[in-house]
């Protein structure tokens, strides 16, 4: 059972914490795709198809979803998924509900590969967001600018590579052509151990970087449009695929929607030299706006960190506060504080402008 389950990730540690389940006659394996309420999983004896109908909470965080590891029926028509597994690590965003949900993508994974067009303009916040939430889920994040062959000049390719690793921090930046080969050694390399997942916007060309990693046409594949280089949805499940060379890789539908859900470390990895240059800031609490002794902001006017980097920080560590606010009556009054003090401070600098002036 341990080698026939081993390419896909299962180990002695798995073992182990399915120790209770095999205990009451239960089959381990893993979940390769769900898809309305049912999901194949692949087990020592092959793939199976099985109900989730006895693990389907209130709590969408709790719901089966690819790459879990679970316990499942040994026989029986329906078959059923009876548990699944503690989770490693999972790669979260929050729903477009009002009621500040969390959407499980991927479970138990080891990279998130952030897969990024060069076909269309480089949009370093949307970058920098899924780093965030790559981070959060405690996976190792790496870009992979896909279509490098669209960008035939060297010099102008390394500079995009540098905006890139700017936004960036402690991350690998490849770049790969899927078309011609060219970077998937390293690629291939990388992701060769453990599970990974891929990610990127719809046109990023993941599922043509899934078929070069597979080494064959498992993801159907559409040109992206000419004039913003976005593709329609050609996956819409998450499916988790062997490669060749060692290691799984989850693909996913293009998210065009990559919305925090409690992701405040990874904020901080995203932005890891704006936390560094707040530790010299006069007040521990400085929101980096008005307050005097900033160092982030003096850190601006001198040309060492980008402007664009400390909006993009401000703005993601904004709507997580929001999200999380939604459920922790503490953030909540943290922020009601924060916004009756900058109000207080408005109204007194709007007093002194009126004296001036009488």
């Amino acid at each position: 059972m341990f080698s026939a389950l081993s390419p896909y990730g299962w180990d002695e540690a798995w073992a182990d914490a399915f120790a209770p389940y095999a205990a009451d006659g239960l089959l381990p394996g893993r979940v390769v795709r769900v898809d309305r309420g049912q999901c194949d999983i692949v087990t020592a004896g092959g793939t199976v198809r099985a109900d989730t109908e006895y693990v389907v909470p209130r709590d969408p965080m709790k719901v089966v979803c690819t790459g879990d590891w679970v316990a499942v029926d040994p026989a029986g028509d329906p078959r059923y998924v009876r548990a699944y597994l503690p989770r490693r690590t999972a790669f979260v965003r929050s729903t477009s509900s009002k009621r500040s949900e969390g959407q499980i993508l991927a479970a138990n994974v080891d990279h998130a590969v952030v897969a990024v067009s060069l076909a269309v303009e480089l949009d370093l916040g949307r970058v920098e967001r899924f780093l965030a939430l790559a981070w959060e889920s405690g996976a190792q994040p790496v870009v992979v600018l896909t279509k490098a062959d669209l960008v035939p000049d060297p010099v102008t390719l390394a500079h995009l590579v540098r905006d890139v690793e700017t936004s960036a921090p402690g991350v690998p930046v490849l770049t790969v052509s899927a078309l011609h080969g060219d970077g998937l050694d390293v690629l291939v390399a990388l992701v060769g151990s453990g599970t990974s997942v891929l990610l990127g916007q719809s046109g990023a060309g993941k599922s043509t970087l899934a078929n070069a990693l597979v080494g064959t046409d498992v993801m159907d594949v559409r040109a992206a449009r000419d004039v913003d280089g976005k593709g329609r949805h050609t996956t819409t499940t998450r499916n988790l695929l062997a490669l060749p060379s060692g290691g799984v890789l989850i693909d996913t539908p293009g998210l065009r929607g990559v919305g925090l859900f409690d992701a405040e470390t990874g904020v901080g990895q995203v932005f890891a030299e704006i936390e560094e240059l707040a530790e010299d800031c006069r007040f521990h609490d400085c929101a980096h706006e008005t307050e005097p002794g900033c160092a982030v902001r003096s850190a601006v006017a001198s040309g060492a960190l980008p402007e664009r980097r400390l909006e993009s920080y401000r703005k993601l560590i904004r709507e997580n506060q929001w999200i999380t606010a939604k459920t922790d009556a503490r953030v909540r009054a943290e922020l009601r504080r924060d916004w009756k003090r900058k109000g207080a401070e408005g109204r007194a600098a709007m007093e002194a402008k009126r004296g001036r002036w009488r």
